[in-house]
C-alpha cells in the first residue's frame, strides 16, 4: 500500500543528517547535494521518504563513488538508471540518465538520485521543487493528485507511471516560470 503522509516537521532535519553522511563519504566528488521531492517542499504531503539528489561530473569512474557509498549504508540499485523524459523532449538519450541508491536496512527511508551536472533531469529536479515551493496552489493540486492516486494503485511503479504525466504538466508550469522570473539554480542544500 501507498501512504501519504501529512508533512512532518523532521523532514528537512532526515534530509540534512543523511546528506551530511553523504557529503563526508564523498567530499567534493558530490558537486551539490539537494533535498528534492515532495519532502523538500514545506508544508507539502508526501510518501515517508526522503528524496535526495547528488549532483557528480559525470559518470565516469562511477564504480569508486559506489565503493564509498557502500562503505557506507548506501545500497546501489543497477536497475534504475534512467529517468522518466517528458513527452516531446527531444535532447540525446543520456540526458535522462541517473544512478540511484537507497538508504540501508534499518535506515530512514530515502531515495538518493546522482545525476550529472548541466543535464536535463539535473535541472528538472531542482526546478519541480522550486516551482511547488513558489506556488502553494500547484503543490496543493500535486498532493490531491498524488492522495487520489495511493487510494487506488498499490504497486509503486503503477502509481508512478501514473503519476509521470501530472508531472510533466507541473514541469511545463515550470518551465514557463522560470523563463519569466529568471529563475537560476541557487546554491546546493549542503
Amino acid at each position: 500500500m501507498i501512504a501519504i503522509h501529512d508533512p512532518k516537521e523532521n523532514w528537512p532535519d532526515d534530509f540534512r543528517e543523511i546528506a551530511l553522511e553523504i557529503r563526508r563519504r564523498l567530499g567534493d566528488r558530490a558537486l551539490r547535494i539537494d533535498h528534492i521531492g515532495s519532502t523538500s517542499v514545506l508544508g507539502l504531503a508526501s510518501k515517508d521518504r526522503i528524496d535526495l539528489q547528488i549532483t557528480v561530473a559525470g559518470f565516469e569512474g562511477f564504480a569508486s563513488l559506489v565503493e564509498l557509498m557502500e562503505q557506507g549504508s548506501f545500497l546501489y540499485r543497477e536497475s534504475n538508471q534512467r529517468d522518466h523524459r517528458p513527452p516531446g523532449d527531444e535532447s540525446p538519450d543520456w540526458n535522462w540518465e541517473k544512478r540511484y541508491f537507497s538508504y540501508g536496512p534499518n535506515k530512514r527511508p530515502a531515495n538518493i538520485h546522482v545525476r550529472a551536472e548541466g543535464r536535463a533531469n539535473q535541472r528538472y529536479a531542482l526546478l519541480f521543487r522550486d516551482y511547488l515551493r513558489a506556488h502553494r496552489d500547484m503543490a496543493l493540486a500535486y498532493e490531491a493528485a498524488k492522495r487520489q492516486l495511493a487510494k487506488h494503485f498499490d504497486d509503486t511503479g503503477v502509481y508512478s507511471d501514473v503519476k509521470d504525466p501530472i508531472c510533466d504538466l507541473i514541469i511545463g508550469a515550470a518551465k514557463e516560470w522560470a523563463d519569466r522570473s529568471n529563475w537560476t539554480l541557487g546554491s546546493s542544500d549542503v
